[in-house]
C-alpha cells in the first residue's frame, strides 16, 4: 500500500496560463534568439549568472524565497545542506538540497523526480517536432535512431520548477546499460511557453540519457535536461554502465532549472498531465 511521508513538499503548483501572444514572444526570445546564440556562449553566459547563487550574501535570498513559495513554513527543516555541510551557505545549496530520509515505498516504480507533469502519453502516439528544420521522434531525445523505443511505452515530461527540489533518482530496481552525453543548447524549459510542443527543449538542449533495464528485461529510458543558468548537470559518483541499482539511488542533480524525461514500459496509474509529482511517489 502507498504511502505518504509527511516530508513531501507542498503539491500545489500553478500551471501559468499564458496568453497566446505573450507565449509566442517568449518562445521567440528563448529559439531564435538566445538559441540562436553558439552553444558554448550559452553555457559561458548560463555558468556565470549561476556564479552569483554560489556567493555567500545569496544565502539570504533563502528566507524571502521560501515565504513566497511554500506553504509550509517548515519546510527547510525537512531537508540537509548538501556535501554534509552544517548550514545552507549559499541559494546553490538550497536548490541541491537532500533528503534527511529518502521516500519509502512499496510499489516496485515510483517517481524519480518532483515538478509538474507537462507531456505524457505513448511514444508511437506523440507527434514529431520540428527543431531546426529536421523533423525528429520522442526517441530523439533520448540520443537513440527513430523508433528504437518501442512504441507502447509511455512518455512522460516532468518540469522542474526552481523551487522544486532538483535531484533525479532511479525510478526502479535496475541495472544501468546506457549512458550517453548531448551537449546541445540551453533554452528556455518553461512549458507553457511552448504551447502544444511543451517538450521542445527536450529535443535540442544538454543532457545526459541513461538506460536502466529492470527484473523483466525492459528497458527504461531517461533523459536528464538542463536548461539556462544550468552551470553544469552532475551525475552521482557511483552511476556507471554495468552497475546495478535500487530505486531510489541518486541519479544526478542540477543547478537551478531543469526537466527529466522518461519513457517507460508502463504508464503512470495515479497522475496525468499538467499533474504534479513526486519522489518517491508510486508511478
Amino acid at each position: 500500500m502507498e504511502t505518504t511521508p509527511e516530508y513531501y513538499s507542498d503539491p500545489s503548483f500553478t500551471v501559468f496560463q499564458v496568453p497566446s501572444w505573450r507565449a509566442y514572444c517568449y518562445k521567440f526570445l528563448s529559439v531564435q534568439v538566445w538559441g540562436g546564440l553558439p552553444s558554448t556562449l550559452q553555457r559561458k553566459i548560463s555558468a556565470w549568472y549561476a556564479r552569483i547563487y554560489t556567493k555567500s550574501f545569496s544565502k539570504y535570498l533563502i528566507k524571502p524565497y521560501l515565504w513566497l513559495n511554500y506553504k509550509d513554513k517548515t519546510y527547510l527543516q525537512k531537508f540537509d545542506p548538501p556535501l554534509g555541510k552544517a548550514n545552507f551557505e549559499s541559494f546553490q545549496d538550497f536548490f541541491t538540497r537532500e533528503f534527511k530520509s529518502i521516500p519509502h515505498n512499496q510499489e516496485p516504480a515510483v517517481w524519480p523526480c518532483e515538478g509538474l507533469l507537462c507531456e505524457a502519453g505513448k511514444v508511437g502516439e506523440i507527434k514529431k517536432s520540428t527543431v531546426k528544420y529536421d523533423s525528429r521522434y520522442i526517441d530523439t531525445i533520448f540520443g537513440l535512431q527513430a523508433q528504437v523505443i518501442p512504441k507502447a511505452h509511455y512518455f512522460t515530461n516532468v518540469f522542474l520548477h526552481n523551487k522544486n527540489y532538483h535531484r533525479i533518482h532511479t525510478p526502479i530496481d535496475g541495472t544501468i546499460t546506457r549512458i550517453q552525453h548531448i551537449p546541445g543548447d540551453l533554452i528556455v524549459l518553461r512549458p507553457w511557453i511552448y504551447k502544444q510542443n511543451p517538450s521542445l527543449p527536450a529535443f535540442r538542449n544538454e543532457r545526459y540519457n541513461i538506460d536502466i533495464k529492470d527484473a523483466h528485461g525492459k528497458t527504461w529510458y531517461l533523459s536528464i535536461v538542463g536548461g539556462p543558468a544550468v552551470g553544469t548537470i552532475e551525475l552521482h559518483h557511483k552511476i556507471s554502465i554495468g552497475r546495478k541499482i535500487e530505486k531510489l539511488d541518486e541519479l544526478a542533480l542540477f543547478y537551478l532549472g531543469s526537466t527529466c524525461c522518461m519513457a517507460s514500459p508502463e504508464a503512470p496509474r495515479y497522475h496525468s498531465k499538467n499533474t504534479f509529482v513526486e519522489v518517491g511517489t508510486a508511478y
